[in-house]
């Protein structure tokens, strides 16, 4: 999922400095589990806005306004409540906020209330944690899950650096070394003799920016 952090209210604030009339859209999805787009959240900012001397001229909380369908669907229904708004303030990852610019026929300025930070697993207790880097030529195949593009500080391809010690990482000494943890996870099924197999120079075309994949080929 990808994890935003919702941004400062005088910031928010800031950016509707010449705003008055604001239509909300949040995100039923990534932004409410990380609790900075769901309809808590919402409505929460409407009510700290009309407190702050703003009109909110309505809100909704599609399930992914990330996706194209949903965000217009959303935007077809309160046509008339985006008509008496000057500004959209949205609350999801900048994939969500440059989807409903994309979408909206109003033009009205579109403000983003969250910054989007990483993609990340949500363990059972609701922390979050970066294990992939959607670098497009992933390798979890040959290192039992763990990636070292992101796990590794260094971005190492082929094992631990010289910097390691007693499992941790010469960067950060309080998080364990993505080799390390490779190491043991193939010691664990008698296949540390894989690390003796070179892992290619990684084809850093496949990592350019921005992508742009056609239709069902993602």
């Amino acid at each position: 999922m990808i994890i935003t952090r919702q941004k400062d209210f005088n910031t928010i604030l800031g950016l509707l400095k010449d705003k008055q009339k604001i239509f909300l859209v949040g995100c039923g999805e990534c932004a409410t589990t990380c609790k900075t787009g769901g309809q808590e959240q919402i409505v929460e900012m409407k009510n700290k806005l009309e407190a702050a001397g703003k009109f909110i001229a309505g809100w909704v909380v599609p399930d992914a306004p990330c996706v194209s369908a949903q965000i217009k669907m959303a935007m077809a229904k309160n046509r008339k409540l985006l008509s008496e708004s000057d500004s959209i303030l949205v609350f999801a990852c900048g994939s969500g906020t440059q989807s409903v610019k994309e979408n909206d026929r109003s033009n009205l300025d579109i403000f983003s209330g969250n910054d989007t930070i990483c993609a990340a697993t949500v363990d059972d207790q609701g922390n979050f944690k970066e294990v992939c880097s959607s670098c497009g030529d992933c390798l979890l195949d040959l290192t039992e899950g763990i990636c070292p593009v992101t796990r590794c500080a260094k971005g190492l391809m082929n094992g631990p650096c010289g910097g390691q010690k007693d499992g941790k990482c010469e960067v950060d000494r309080e998080k364990d070394c993505a080799w390390i943890l490779i190491y043991k996870k193939k010691a664990e099924k008698n296949r540390v003799a894989d690390l003796k197999n070179v892992i290619p120079v990684r084809d850093n075309k496949k990592s350019l920016r921005p992508h742009h994949i056609i239709g069902e080929k993602c």
